[in-house]
C-alpha cells in the first residue's frame, strides 16, 4: 500500500469508535500536562505550519533557514506538515519537510488579487512538478471570506488538476466544514475533501467540544460523496479570552488536543492540528485569542512542559 492510500485517506464508510473525552475534574493540572505530553510524544498525523516570528507577518519574506529550524523542531512529532502559501518563503516549507522525510499538504493562498493568485497557482504547480507535494490545496477559506466567486474558485481548482494530471497528486480545496454541503460542486471538482472544524469558533463549551467536532465531521462525510476526507484544521487557544461558551485556557487547550488525538487515531481520521507555534501577528485579525493556538509558544518552546 502506498503512503498516499494508507496515510492520508480512509475510504471506508462512516462509523465511529466511541471515544470519551478527558474529565478535567478527575485530573490535577500536573496529571493533565503529563497526559498532554504523552499524547504529543505518541505522534501526530500532521500539523499546520506557523511561519512567523515576533515582528513578522504575511507579506514578509521568510528565510529558508528559519523555516528549516522550525521544521526540525516539529520533525520528532509529526508525519506531515501543511503549508498555506507558495510565495514569500512559504515555498521552503514543503522543500524542508521533504528534506527531513516529512510528508506535505501544500496550499496555494487565493484572495481577491488576481496577480497574487497567479503567483500562488504557478508556485503550487512548480512545487508539485519538483516532487514536494503529496496533496495540493487550491485555496483556504476563500468562500468563507468571500474573496472569490464559486465559479472563479472552481476554475482555479480545475486548472491545477489539469496541470497535475497523471502525477498521482490529489487536489482539494480547504474551507469550513459546512461549505461542502452548501456547494456540492466543491466535492465534485476535487479528489479529496479538506475541511476545517472549529468548535471554539462556534462558541461551544470545552466539555461539549469533542461531540460537536464529531458532528461537524459527520456533516462532511454526508457531503463528501464517498471521497476521502482530511481534517485540515482544528484546535483550541491557550489564552486570549473567549467566544460565548468557548473559553480559551491552558486546561481547555490540553483537553481538546488530547481528545482530538484520541478520537482521530481510534477512527483512523487524518488530521492537521492547528497550530504549531503561537504567532503574534494574528492578534489583529482574530482578536487577542488569535495569537495563542500553537502547541509551542512564540519563542519555539513547547507549552505545558
Amino acid at each position: 500500500m502506498s503512503y498516499r492510500e494508507g496515510y492520508y485517506f480512509k475510504k471506508t464508510g462512516y462509523s465511529q469508535k466511541s471515544v470519551l473525552g478527558v474529565d478535567l475534574a478527575k485530573h490535577s493540572l500536573e496529571e493533565l500536562k503529563n497526559l498532554w505530553r504523552k499524547t504529543l510524544n505518541e505522534g501526530l498525523h500532521g500539523i499546520c505550519f506557523s511561519m512567523y516570528e515576533d515582528g513578522q507577518r504575511p507579506g514578509d519574506d521568510i528565510s529558508m533557514e528559519q523555516v528549516e529550524r522550525r521544521v526540525k523542531i516539529l520533525k520528532p512529532y509529526v508525519g506531515a506538515i501543511r503549508s498555506f502559501s507558495c510565495v514569500e518563503g512559504n515555498e521552503f516549507v514543503p522543500m524542508m519537510a521533504k528534506k527531513h522525510g516529512i510528508n506535505t499538504l501544500v496550499g496555494a493562498w487565493l484572495g481577491d488579487d488576481k496577480e497574487d493568485n497567479e503567483k500562488e497557482i504557478e508556485g503550487l504547480i512548480k512545487l508539485a512538478r519538483e516532487g514536494f507535494v503529496d496533496v495540493a490545496a487550491v485555496g483556504n477559506e476563500v468562500l468563507y471570506r468571500n474573496d472569490l466567486s464559486l465559479e472563479e474558485l472552481v476554475q482555479y481548482i480545475s486548472r491545477v488538476k489539469e496541470a497535475l494530471s497523471g502525477m498521482d497528486i490529489p487536489v482539494g480545496y480547504v474551507d469550513a466544514y459546512y461549505e461542502f454541503s452548501r456547494h456540492p460542486i466543491l466535492v465534485e471538482s476535487t479528489d479529496v475533501v479538506l475541511a476545517n472544524l472549529y468548535p471554539y469558533w462556534e462558541g461551544c463549551p470545552i466539555e461539549y467540544a469533542l461531540g460537536h467536532m464529531q458532528a461537524m465531521y459527520g456533516q462532511v462525510v454526508d457531503a463528501a460523496q464517498g471521497k476521502p476526507i482530511i481534517i485540515t484544521e482544528t484546535g483550541w487557544p491557550s489564552q486570549g479570552g473567549g467566544l460565548r461558551g468557548a473559553i480559551a485556557g491552558e486546561e481547555a487547550a490540553m483537553k481538546y488536543f488530547i481528545d482530538t488525538m484520541r478520537w482521530t487515531k481510534e477512527n483512523d481520521i487524518p488530521i492537521f492540528y492547528f497550530s504549531s507555534f503561537d504567532e503574534s501577528w494574528k492578534v489583529g485579525p482574530e482578536g487577542e485569542v488569535g495569537a495563542y493556538w500553537g502547541l509551542w509558544d512564540k519563542y519555539e518552546n513547547l507549552k505545558y512542559s
